[in-house]
């Protein structure tokens, strides 16, 4: 049996939308690592090359943990990230449109923790397949990190 959206549930999100939200999420992500990055090299962002690669890996690792916890948290209690809130678009349980609560985190850790594999590509693999995924599944446009916490993305009312 397919899911359907719920009756009184705003209307989905666009791929449009999505893809722009998520744009502007990753400008934030971008943001968050280098101000980590800043943190964790004494204030001073050097080459590449001037650090080990022990450190350059931890250094993302904590990008990546403190972009999830901006995500989860964001998520979580109202349903959009920045990104989102600049569309006017939200994430939405799919039993009943509310606030993703603690779904959030799980639809956080689906869609941001995998990148911490990056250095094996799989990161990078699964966040390309998981933002097209909702380009062909039907009726409810869901990524893979939609439904792992059953939420769909809908317009912001």
């Amino acid at each position: 049996m397919t899911p359907e959206q719920p009756a009184g549930m705003a209307p989905l999100a666009t791929f449009g939308q999505r893809f722009l939200a998520r744009a502007i999420d990753t400008v934030v992500l971008v943001a968050v690592v280098l101000l980590v990055s800043w943190a964790a090299l004494g204030g001073s962002v050097t080459h590449q090359s001037d650090v080990s690669l022990g450190r350059r890996e931890l250094v993302a690792v904590l990008g990546y943990v403190a972009y999830f916890a901006v995500e989860g948290a964001m998520t979580a209690a109202r349903g959009q990230t920045l990104g989102k809130l600049a569309l006017r678009i939200r994430a939405a349980r799919l039993d009943d449109g509310g606030v993703p609560g603690p779904a959030g985190w799980l639809r956080a850790a689906v869609y941001v923790l995998p990148a911490v594999l990056s250095a094996v590509y799989i990161g990078p693999l699964f966040w390309l397949v998981n933002a097209l995924w909702c380009t062909w599944d039907r009726p409810l446009r869901q990524c893979l990190h939609d439904k792992a916490a059953r939420t769909v993305v809908v317009a912001a009312v």
